[in-house]
């Protein structure tokens, strides 16, 4: 079966998926220490030195050699932070495109549509499915209507269970190997072979009595009852025919038990001419015992075939047809039912899930709004605090260099350093206004839970659709059988 929903499942696959590859750290600025960055450079003693020959020169406006090294690692500072920032925003930007609401809120009209008319395709195959098994149902029911009235049945067939029929299959097992056992023992004592050659003698008369028993009582016997007079000979001549074969047969078995003690030779024979001079006399009560324990075989063998199916010749094969058909109509719609049942839940879960996410994205949304804002405060701040540390870096410089020289300062020397300020560019195209993202995600929620009315919706009609076909023939869903 295609795989359903399509449009929702690449929805919520969308919805799902991750959108952003950072980690938010506290301040993603590196620090910098003023009061090592003046031991590296030196600045004390680089001051003390220029002062002595008293550099700078009073006419000086221009930063001396280690003023510009100051400056200019704290410039690089602020350059490799404003870096820092770009790659912030870039990813903030980033992560705010993946989250794409206007490819979500057009994707939830799409699944709107494709989703319902999935659901009423599985609706009608399942439907086009059931017509065609209550067809097959149908003419089934007709068969066997047709059946009864042609043969003046009112009564239901008597049918067994599958467990009862295979039960009786095995007694009809079990009576072979049962009088195999029986006729063995007996056959034995008249056999110059002892045992071996009296089970094989009695598998033989076993299986001629009662195979032929379950042939008969399968093929012949049952028309005995059928309402045609030229079935009911053919039912006469089945019975005479297992009644030949139980008294013949097991009589045979008797005189040959009896002839085999006399002879070793010809027993074949001497057991014909004994059946045909004098059939009836034999002088061992074990022979009689053992005629009538096969008589006995038979007969069970015969009554436990004839109770395997109706014995009316027919009727239990078009009644099974009909069974079949019913049972496999009547589980096929509950299984119809319980797929849409599945499929009208998965939806549901999914278009739950949808939404749940939708409400995450939109708090995402604010967090980065919120944290791209912060991060630019900091780059501020950053700025700020590299100014402060460029200001007590040429302080400690001007301070060495004033306490060495014997002529006057330059006058820039009491000027404050200023830094040039870089303003960070925020890319807001993709902004969404949060009380409107709310009311978006709102409309796009009722729209979700209007698709869940309407798949509801649907699987009640089917439900209902399906068990209309019950009301065209209701006759053939209430027939009763027995085990």
């Amino acid at each position: 079966m295609a795989k359903r929903f399509e449009a929702l499942n690449r929805l919520i696959d969308s919805v799902r998926e991750s959108s952003h590859d950072f980690r938010i750290t506290t301040d993603p600025f590196p620090p910098l220490d003023p009061e090592k960055l003046a031991k590296t450079l030196e600045l004390a003693k680089k001051g003390a030195e220029n002062g002595e020959v008293d550099k700078p020169a009073q006419s000086s406006k221009a930063l001396d050699d280690v003023e510009k090294a100051i400056v200019n690692r704290v410039e690089t500072e602020r350059d490799d932070s404003y870096q820092i920032l770009e790659d912030q925003l870039h990813t903030y930007a980033t992560r705010m495109r993946n989250l794409d609401f206007d490819g979500h809120f057009g994707r939830i009209r799409q699944a709107n549509i494709s989703s319902l008319t999935d659901f009423k395709a599985d609706v009608a195959g399942g439907r086009d499915e059931l017509f065609g098994l209550r067809r097959s149902l149908r003419e089934a029911d007709e068969e066997l209507a047709n059946f009864r009235k042609d043969n003046g049945l009112k009564r239901v067939a008597q049918t067994k269970s599958e467990m009862a029929t295979i039960i009786k299959w095995l007694v009809i097992v079990v009576l072979l190997i049962g009088e195999t056992i029986v006729n063995g023992i007996y056959l034995a004592q008249g056999s110059d072979q002892g045992l071996v050659g009296g089970v094989g003698l009695a598998l033989g008369f076993a299986v001629a009595n009662v195979c032929g028993t379950v042939l008969l009582a399968w093929i012949l016997v049952p028309n005995i009852i059928h309402r045609s007079l030229f079935r009911k000979l053919w039912g006469l001549i089945g019975i005479l025919l297992w009644l030949c074969l139980a008294i013949g047969l097991n009589l045979a078995m008797a005189h040959y038990r009896e002839a085999s003690a006399d002879t070793a030779t010809q027993i074949g024979a001497a057991v014909m001419t004994r059946l045909r001079t004098d059939p009836l006399f034999l002088r061992d009560i074990d022979s009689w015992i053992l005629f009538g324990t096969g008589f006995i075989f038979s007969a069970v063998a015969l009554f436990d075939v004839l109770s395997i199916r109706d014995i009316y010749p027919g009727y239990g094969g078009v009644h099974t047809r009909y069974v079949k058909a019913r049972d496999n109509y009547v589980h096929h719609k509950l299984d119809l039912i319980d797929q849409l049942k599945e499929i009208r839940d998965d939806h549901n879960t999914k278009v739950e899930t949808i939404i749940r996410d939708l409400t995450i994205r939109r708090r995402e949304c604010a967090s980065i709004i919120e944290n791209r804002a912060r991060i630019a405060r900091l780059f501020n701040d950053q700025q700020d605090r590299l100014e402060e540390c460029a200001r007590k870096l040429l302080a400690v410089y001007r301070e060495a260099n004033r306490q060495a020289r014997t002529k006057p300062e330059p006058k820039y020397f009491a000027m404050q350093y200023k830094l040039e300020r870089r303003k960070p560019v925020i890319d807001t195209g993709d902004d969404w206004n949060d009380k409107e993202l709310a009311e978006r995600i709102k409309a796009a929620e009722d729209e979700l839970a209007e698709q869940m009315r309407q798949i509801g919706q649907e699987f009640e009609n089917a439900v209902t659709a399906y068990h209309q076909l019950d009301n065209l023939f209701p006759e053939t869903i209430n027939v009763q059988t027995t085990a």
